[in-house]
């Protein structure tokens, strides 16, 4: 584990401060069945009245549009973006598909086991806690010495801040490694209750799963659509040169060999069957 305890100064958390923003390193595998770990950083804000967790990228694509004053620069994640109301298990999920965001609701109890076994982290007790959630085991180390009762993504309701947590095939690993206090709550207008001017179509888990599958049926649909629109010509696809429409026939299969293999969301139980 990185040397956090030199990273998070809280000196008690600040009763004055308007959010508190803890950041995440996630260590992931993208195919489940190859032990290759991207890496990615994510944003935990835990506002006054509720809390949102994002991709760090969406931050840095916010900065750039909010000096240029427009939605300009784009940025889609992989992961979606979550919001809830403080003291929650409910949740309303961004997620991107395809060229749209779409939003819909999922209520994520988790009941957790404390363990007895804990282990210091710099200036921290770290205690030990399990759950079985999104048909996965997970492992928490919590804090109490931080009275927040919040974790990256839904992770939710222990009796502390969560440091570090990874389920047991290690196909995620989450690692806090830095915090620090905002004066005012950080508006997420540009890439959360909108998406770069764009209000998220409402939808529900059902609906949603039929978005993936008809995505995954013609992934390409929209750049044979604009290729036709142009009368052919030349065009750039997942570094493959365009010149002929049937060219998109095998573009599809690959596109569709990849989502089969990085089908291995968090939550495991709410994966699309391909």
């Amino acid at each position: 584990m990185k040397n956090i305890f030199l990273i998070l100064v809280f000196v008690g958390l600040a009763a004055q401060a308007q959010t508190h923003r803890f950041i995440y390193e996630l260590q992931y595998k993208s195919d489940s069945a190859n032990n290759h770990l991207d890496k990615i950083n994510l944003v935990l804000d835990v506002n006054p009245k509720d809390v949102k967790f994002y991709e760090y990228d969406y931050l840095k694509a916010d900065s750039i549009n909010r000096v240029n004053g427009n939605y300009e620069y784009m940025y889609g994640g992989r992961f979606e973006s979550i919001k809830r109301q403080r003291n929650s298990f409910k949740n309303q999920n961004y997620e991107l598909i395809g060229e749209d965001m779409y939003s819909y609701p999922t209520d994520d109890q988790m009941k957790w086991n404390l363990s007895n076994e804990t282990k210091k982290v710099g200036e921290y007790t770290l205690q030990k806690a399990t759950t079985h959630f999104g048909g996965r085991f997970w492992t928490a180390w919590f804090t109490k010495d931080i009275n927040i009762s919040e974790g990256p993504y839904k992770f939710y309701g222990l009796p502390g801040m969560i440091f570090q947590l990874q389920d047991s095939g290690s196909n995620f690993i989450f690692t806090l490694i830095q915090s620090k206090n905002l004066k005012e709550t950080y508006n997420t207008v540009g890439f959360i209750e909108t998406f770069y001017g764009r209000k998220p179509l409402e939808i529900s888990e059902k609906v949603r799963q039929r978005k993936r599958l008809e995505m995954y049926n013609d992934p390409l649909k929209e750049m044979r659509k604009n290729f036709k629109e142009n009368s052919g010509g030349e065009m750039n696809v997942m570094g493959t040169k365009i010149t002929h429409i049937d060219q998109f026939k095998d573009l599809t299969t690959k596109v569709q060999e990849y989502l089969k293999k990085s089908n291995n969301p968090i939550d495991l139980d709410r994966a699309i069957k391909y």
